[in-house]
């Protein structure tokens, strides 16, 4: 067998066009550059699961039948105390036979929602934010732009993909922003697909309320949702959609032929979580102690002279790095030397610092990446204690820092 360049691989197989130009995921790259650095890049919690969740999860194994094949639309138990939990929150009573859907994770419940809903040459508008600020603000300040979103559709467009609570931002729409943009997806009949996974992590005094719930959108949205974030368990990887029976029908139908179906003990878990805990107790414990790490981390920016913006909800901050000064001579490796600054930024630190971060342009589209150069995102998901390394490994970072 011979080895080949370009789109081959072995005796001349050609890889597929969909993957041959996929990027190297970000976070994998800095953690190779410093596997000792303080990872703050990642979006997952560091602290164990409770004991309680660890016994949940025992007991849902030694079900019999959670250790078989569930159906494609998800445990039965699952989907009724899924059901319970968010009918309150959509403000009606949601049907578990007809209106909720298990999937393996909210990547995999988008992927669905593409299939359905999105054919060859129909076009979806992704929301991307808009960075113009230097100094430490709210990430309520961010407005989006109608006219813009207004312009970008076409008789091609299908759906909109709005994500609230926003990751990288941490901004919460307001209501009279979803308004906006519930007012020009029913005015062009297009579907949202709302992505709430962050849905549980909102900051005093600021208030989450779902788009779905919005008069005349329960008819054109999908909610997507995720236990990883909810409970702080990614590993996991079950989520759900909630939605109209007809947009869930649809939903069902590519779901069935992408997985099939939802590993079953873990599906049984969440039903036994969301039926057990005392969910308002839960998750106001949840809110306090999310609220303190962030307090931490914005109080070690600050302390270093790192402006970032205040986020309304997740569990991300952006900081701006246009006071970092990386030492002109510093030689990158050769992947980075043409990739966008905040890759590079991200690289040194983690590097030189020895602090893993995110480079915000990993989410935006070639023509955009440049808005994002002077930002990085970091995860405050992580325990007290990592907080408190970061800390002490951020003073490393302050004679690079331009004083004003």
């Amino acid at each position: 067998m011979s080895n080949t360049s370009g789109d081959n691989i072995s005796d001349g197989i050609k890889v597929s066009d969909k993957v041959l130009n996929l990027q190297k995921d970000a976070r994998s790259l800095f953690t190779v550059a410093n596997p000792d650095a303080v990872n703050l890049g990642q979006g997952f919690p560091d602290d164990p699961p409770s004991d309680q969740i660890k016994e949940i999860v025992a007991r849902a194994i030694a079900v019999p039948e959670c250790n078989q094949y569930a159906p494609p639309k998800g445990r039965l138990h699952t989907r009724q105390a899924l059901a319970n939990a968010f009918s309150p929150l959509f403000n009606r009573t949601l049907d578990p036979e007809t209106e909720i859907i298990v999937t393996a994770g909210a990547n995999e419940g988008l992927t669905d929602l593409f299939a359905a809903f999105i054919d060859h040459g129909d076009q979806a508008i992704l929301i991307e934010p808009f960075y113009d600020q230097y100094v430490n603000m709210s990430s309520r300040e961010w407005k989006i732009d109608i006219n813009e979103l207004r312009s970008k559709i076409t008789p091609k467009t299908k759906l909109i993909v709005f994500n609230n609570p926003h990751n990288p931002t941490g901004k919460v729409f307001s209501r009279e922003e979803m308004m906006e943009i519930g007012a020009v997806a029913q005015e062009f009949n297009l579907l949202i697909i709302s992505d709430e996974v962050y849905e549980r992590y909102y900051y005093a005094p600021d208030v989450f309320e779902r788009i779905a719930t919005l008069p005349g959108m329960w008819e054109r949205t999908i909610t997507v949702g995720d236990c990883g974030k909810t409970f702080g368990t990614t590993g996991w990887c079950v989520g759900w959609l909630i939605g109209h029976k007809d947009l869930i029908k649809a939903s069902l139908s590519a779901h069935t032929r992408i997985v099939f179906c939802v590993n079953s003990p873990l599906q049984e878990a969440i039903a036994i979580l969301f039926e057990e805990i005392n969910q308002k107790e839960y998750f106001d414990r949840q809110i306090s102690a999310y609220t303190s790490k962030r307090e931490n981390l914005m109080s070690t920016l600050s302390s270093i002279g790192i402006p970032y913006t205040i986020p309304q909800g997740s569990y991300f901050v952006l900081a701006n790095t246009s006071k970092i000064q990386i030492p002109q001579d510093y030689e990158f490796p050769k992947d980075f030397i043409n990739a966008p600054k905040d890759f590079r930024v991200c690289y040194w630190l983690a590097k030189e610092i020895g602090i893993i971060a995110t480079p915000p342009s990993e989410f935006y589209s070639p023509e955009h990446k440049h808005i994002v150069e002077d930002f990085i995102r970091f995860a405050f998901c992580k325990s007290n204690e990592t907080l408190d390394l970061a800390a002490e490994v951020f003073n490393k970072l302050k004679p690079y820092v331009k004083k004003c």
